[in-house]
């Protein structure tokens, strides 16, 4: 927790301000994560057997039947890597763009115009054109 503002939330903040965003990041504050602290740690691990899944503790706080802050299929729904959620789509229309991009002889190609790290699919070698008309060596 020491650490954070040298990595993640250093990363989170620059991602977010370099186009006029603010994160918000409300479990960071200090009375939560006093209390989160205090929780027992074997009730934070995952446990398959009792149905208990990432996040566990903070899923059931707002699990209220009779006042439900989220609905079911939401607030149980599987944890992604930040980075991931922006959704998978995306990330398949960035294949797709590389595809239309990179030709098969192209790749055919790779080993001798990028004979260090050489790219092994379109997507890896479109990113390196890339890099490299900003970068040429």
């Amino acid at each position: 927790i020491k650490a954070l503002h040298l990595y993640d939330c250093l990363r989170a903040n620059k991602a977010t301000s370099a186009w006029g965003l603010e994160a918000r990041v409300p479990f960071l504050d200090k009375e939560f994560i006093n209390v989160a602290m205090a929780i027992d740690p074997e009730s934070k691990m995952i446990n398959k057997d009792e149905g208990r899944i990432e996040k566990w503790v903070l899923r059931r706080a707002f699990d209220d039947e009779n006042h439900p802050y989220l609905p079911k299929h939401i607030l149980y729904r599987q944890k992604e890597q930040f980075s991931d959620g922006v959704g998978y789509s995306w990330i398949d229309g960035l294949k797709a763009h590389a595809a239309a991009h990179v030709t098969d002889k192209m790749m055919l190609n790779a080993s001798n115009i990028f004979p260090h790290n050489t790219p092994t699919t379109k997507e890896a070698y479109y990113y390196r054109m890339i890099f490299e008309r900003f970068f040429p060596q």
